[in-house]
């Protein structure tokens, strides 16, 4: 009497056949709601940091501009800073904005009060001011004979 391993051969095959091998279709459709799950949180952080970034870069013009008049007028001679208000406006790139200076002069040859106001084209971006006063510097006279005297 012969006796065949072919049939537990086959039985071992099969049963090796029957074993998982790779992912399912229900896996990869988890595996990739998940992923878009987290790229669309990152994508949320995305946009809000880059919001925060161009609000940034909007404020960081808005305080040059400012400063830049802020300091034109503290250098300029205190007769050159004419009473009144003016208006400018800036139309081009890199920030457009509208420039309003309003100079009083409370006490005559005394004293000047600036009011500079900044404020940006775009309505995301929000407008700022500076108020300051400039004095007429008091000269010494001491050594001066012929000045008028105030």
């Amino acid at each position: 009497m012969r006796i065949s391993h072919r049939k537990s051969d086959r039985a071992a095959a099969t049963t090796a056949s029957n074993e998982r091998k790779g992912f399912s279709v229900v896996e990869v459709i988890v595996a990739m709601v998940l992923l878009a799950i987290a790229v669309s949180s990152l994508a949320a952080l995305t946009y809000s940091v880059s919001q925060s970034a161009m609000i940034a870069t909007g404020n960081a013009y808005r305080n040059g501009v400012l400063m830049q008049e802020v300091n034109r007028l503290e250098m300029s001679p205190y007769d050159s800073v004419p009473t009144g208000t003016s208006t400018q406006t800036v139309s081009g790139p890199p920030y457009p904005h509208t420039t309003v200076i309003t100079v009083a002069e409370p006490s005559v040859n005394v004293v000047k009060t600036v009011k500079v106001v900044i404020t940006p084209t775009q309505a995301r971006f929000k407008p700022d001011t500076a108020n300051f006063i400039r004095t007429n510097a008091q000269t010494s006279r001491l050594l001066c004979t012929v000045c008028p005297v105030r």
